[in-house]
């Protein structure tokens, strides 16, 4: 099997922040390899170095496997907004390939506009300044994969992508005999396409074949291999060490290598392994009560365009709903609406009074105001928490403009989440959070003690996190599915079978039974969610009530003002609301897990 990529001796660094130091590793033709790591570890700049964007401060030596094709897909993609999308594309085509016959561009151009159509841009004249960002994003990766590389370098491909684009990208990519090397946080587009996992981990390297759960289990092996065997070498490193500090004429020449291992033993007694995690335990929410959203009717278009038509729904207390849809089917300016940040065109939205909204929006670092020449200390004044949030003490003072993507979306997190919010709505995530990140930040929404409303592209993430999907249909029709992200796909996949042969709109009555039985479904949850709610805020009232009658009672015995009758009388009044609140308690507790 051919080598198609050799990298020696690559370093970079910015100022003191050493990203990596003289690693090197090898890709062989057919690999289909994802690099992982923690945020601003380097992933994005050793792609860019391996494509030729920048430098390795080293030097060091990159071999490609000589006449392979190679493109570059780099996070953010710009075009020339005055060109039409076809005229742009191909202009950056003829750059790349210079041509020499039409036949040559003809072809290209034929499988150009195959994939723009498989991506849903069939509007190829459209301005590109005119195209969103997940327009922009599958227009780019259109032209990679219409020049037919051998070898794909790829930065984090799916971010801004709606889930049908990542579903056709993922099954291209799949069935593809292209070599692969992509940075990716997407955990069931890395098992789907990927074979084998790089891992960039303190400055180092570690390569692991398999899947995601395999390169799971590896890891901690290997993190617990080297844990043991720094153990066993700081207890060699003591014993050393009073040797060395015993007197000269113990240490005679023919001990010389013995002092030189000493040396050695002393840094791999030193080495600790990078295995942190973003520590979300103490970040509370404010109590929430039983009115959310009230939506009624709710309208709103733009330009003759219908994004959202006669919406109605109460959200309910502590419920997670997932949105999806495809780019530019109103999922943001539905969020907007809910917030407050746009009003309906027709139709009210009623907000609890005890609404706090945490709102994370997909442009949140601009929207948030953060200044860029300001440091992560001025921007949350909390060494704890910033130290929780693997922000150490030694980058405190860093400026913004140094963080990358991922750090910076990390602290925009943090801004939101410490002002104890108790209704979360979520836009987009999971874009630029390591997978680390993105798994401690499930378990902390899974625990969250408030409603919550998620935007995302990440299938794993609504898999785990969802209850109940809002799916935007198009034309202002949204959708209510009960169940998470994977139950909807096969669900339409089942739907569409049903469907007539020629593929257009008929509706087979197999299918509309089933949409019927899921908005059943969906009814009959919600009664139960209601009953459910009701009798907790019973409960809660009765509680209190019955305590602040065992305080008061208290407050009498404890008077010395009572006669014997009374005090007979109050303590038979107090063993029996003691039970009762206990009774109340547990039932209270059963109902809110």
């Amino acid at each position: 099997m051919a080598s198609y990529l050799q990298a020696e001796h690559l370093s970079k660094s910015y100022g003191p922040k050493v990203l990596f130091d003289d690693i090197g590793f090898n890709i062989n033709e057919g690999d289909k390899m994802a690099l992982i790591g923690p945020n601003g570890c380097g992933k994005s700049s050793l792609l860019k170095i391996l494509a030729g964007v920048e430098k390795s401060d080293s030097g060091g030596k990159i071999t490609f496997l000589k006449n392979i094709r190679i493109a570059f897909l780099p996070q953010e993609c710009t075009f020339d907004p005055d060109k039409s999308l076809i005229q742009e594309l191909m202009l950056k085509a003829e750059e790349k390939f210079g041509w020499t016959d039409n036949e040559h561009r003809w072809e290209y151009e034929r499988r150009l506009k195959e994939i723009l159509t498989a991506f849903r841009l069939t509007d190829m004249e459209k301005p590109t300044g005119l195209l969103s960002g997940g327009e922009t994003k599958r227009a780019a990766i259109a032209s990679l994969l219409a020049g037919e590389p051998d070898f794909l370098i790829l930065d984090e491909p799916t971010n801004h992508l709606d889930i049908e684009a990542i579903e056709t990208l993922e099954a291209r990519l799949s069935r593809s005999k292209a070599t692969v090397l992509m940075v990716t946080h997407d955990r069931y587009f890395l098992d789907r396409v990927c074979n084998t996992i790089l891992e960039l981990d303190g400055g180092s390297l570690y390569l692991y074949r398999g899947n995601y759960e395999q390169y799971l289990e590896k890891r901690e092996e290997r993190l617990n291999n080297f844990r043991a065997e720094t153990d066993k070498a700081r207890n060699i490193f003591r014993r050393e060490l009073e040797w060395m500090r015993s007197t000269p004429q113990a240490r005679t020449g023919k001990a010389r290598y013995r002092i030189n291992a000493f040396y050695d033993l002393k840094e791999r007694a030193s080495a600790t392994v990078c295995d942190k995690a973003v520590d979300m335990e103490g970040l509370e929410s404010s109590r929430l009560g039983t009115k959310i959203f009230n939506c009624k009717g709710v309208s709103f278009g733009y330009e003759g365009k219908m994004l959202i038509d006669g919406f109605t729904y109460n959200f309910h207390r502590y419920e997670k709903v997932g949105i999806v849809g495809a780019n530019g089917a109103g999922k943001s300016t539905f969020l907007n609406l809910l917030t407050g940040k746009l009003s309906p065109s027709s139709g009210t939205i009623e907000r609890g009074e005890s609404l706090k909204i945490g709102y994370y929006t997909q442009g949140g670092i601009k929207e948030a105001g953060f200044d860029m020449d300001s440091t992560v200390l001025d921007t949350v004044n909390d060494t704890r928490l910033l130290n929780r949030f693997l922000f150490p003490h030694h980058t405190l003072n860093s400026k913004l403009s140094t963080l990358s993507g991922g750090e910076l979306r990390r602290l925009y997190l943090l801004t939101i989440l410490i002002k104890a919010p108790n209704m979360l709505i979520l836009d987009e995530p999971t874009n630029d959070l390591d997978i680390v990140t993105l798994n401690i930040l499930e378990e902390y929404l899974l625990e969250f003690k408030g409603s919550l409303i998620i935007v995302s592209h990440d299938r794993h993430f609504l898999d785990r996190l969802a209850d109940h999907l809002f799916v935007f249909c198009g034309d202002g029709t949204i959708k209510d599915f009960v169940g998470n992200y994977s139950e909807y796909r096969d669900f339409i996949k089942e739907y569409e079978k049903s469907r007539g042969g020629d593929g257009k709109s008929r509706e087979d009555s197999a299918a509309k039974k089933e949409w019927k039985e899921n908005r059943e479904q969906q009814r009959e949850k919600r009664r139960a969610e209601q009953k459910i709610q009701k009798e907790l805020e019973t409960l809660e009232k009765e509680i209190a009530s019955l305590t602040d009658e065992k305080n008061a009672i208290e407050e009498r015995l404890a008077s010395n003002d009572c006669d014997i009758d009374e005090i007979t009388r109050l303590s038979e009044r107090i063993s029996q609301i003691l039970p009762l609140i206990e009774a109340k308690e547990e039932r209270w507790l059963e109902l809110s897990c």
